[in-house]
C-alpha cells in the first residue's frame, strides 16, 4: 500500500496498544502465585513477559520444574483476573477519541488474551461498540505471531490484504500482519521499546498520530 486511499480496515491489537492493562494483569498473576511460594511481580516484570497468551504467561512464571501446579495456578488467574478486569485498566491517551474519528473504517482487534475477556474488558470500558470483530487467542486454531488471525478478520469482513494495516506494540502484531500481507503499524507508547519495533512498517508515539499517518499517506 503505497498510500491509505484504499484503507477499509484497521486492526488493533488490545494490551499495550488500546488499553494500559499491565495493573490488573500483574494483580491477578500475584494472586495466583504468591499462595505457592512465588515473589509478587511488578508491573514493569509483567509487561517484559506479557504478550503471547495466559498460558505461556504462566509457564513462563512458574519454569520447568513446575508444571504439576500450572493448572491450579491458571485457574487462579482467571479467576481472578476475568472479575477484576478493569480495576485498573484505562484506554491509552486519545484512543477513544481516535477510534471516533476512524468511524468510516472497519476495525477489529486481535489479543492473545481470550476472546471471552477481550470482550468483556472491551465493553466494560465503553469501546466494544468500535469493533465490528473481536478475536482472541481461542479465537481461531493459531494466535499472533501466527498470521490466522489476521487473514480470519480478513476473511469475516470479505476485504483484501492491502486494504487493511495493524496497529499494535510488539514484534507478535508485526509479524502477524507481513504474514497475512498487510501494512502493519507500531506504537511505541506500550509494553514493547522502539528497538523491537523496527520492523514495523510505520512507528507511532501514539494513537492521535495514527491519524495523521492514515491521512499524510
Amino acid at each position: 500500500m503505497e498510500n491509505f486511499n484504499n484503507l477499509e480496515l484497521i486492526i488493533f491489537d488490545l494490551d499495550g496498544t488500546l488499553v494500559d492493562s499491565g495493573m490488573d494483569i500483574t494483580n491477578a498473576l500475584n494472586y495466583a502465585i504468591t499462595p505457592y511460594g512465588f515473589k509478587p511481580l511488578a508491573v514493569e516484570d509483567t509487561i517484559r513477559i506479557v504478550g503471547e497468551g495466559m498460558t505461556n504467561l504462566i509457564e513462563k512464571i512458574l519454569g520447568d520444574n513446575n508444571a504439576p501446579i500450572k493448572d491450579a495456578v491458571l485457574t487462579r488467574f482467571i479467576k481472578y483476573y476475568s472479575e477484576h478486569l478493569t480495576d485498573f485498566t484505562k484506554p491509552y491517551p486519545e484512543v477513544t477519541k481516535t477510534l471516533e474519528i476512524l468511524g468510516r473504517y472497519k476495525k477489529a482487534v486481535i489479543s492473545n488474551k481470550r476472546e471471552s475477556l477481550s470482550k468483556k474488558l472491551l465493553e466494560q470500558l465503553g469501546l466494544i461498540k468500535f469493533f465490528d470483530v473481536v478475536l482472541g487467542s481461542d479465537s481461531v486454531s493459531e494466535k499472533k505471531p501466527s498470521p490466522a488471525p489476521v487473514k480470519k478478520v480478513l476473511e469475516i469482513l470479505d476485504i483484501a490484504p492491502h486494504r487493511a494495516i495493524i496497529v499494535g506494540d510488539s514484534d507478535f502484531d508485526i509479524q502477524a500482519g507481513k504474514g497475512a500481507g498487510i501494512v502493519t503499524v507500531a506504537v511505541t507508547c506500550g509494553f514493547r521499546d522502539r528497538e523491537s519495533l523496527s520492523n514495523a512498517d510505520f512507528l507511532i508515539d501514539n494513537m492521535a498520530q495514527l491519524l495523521t499517518l492514515i491521512e499524510k499517506q
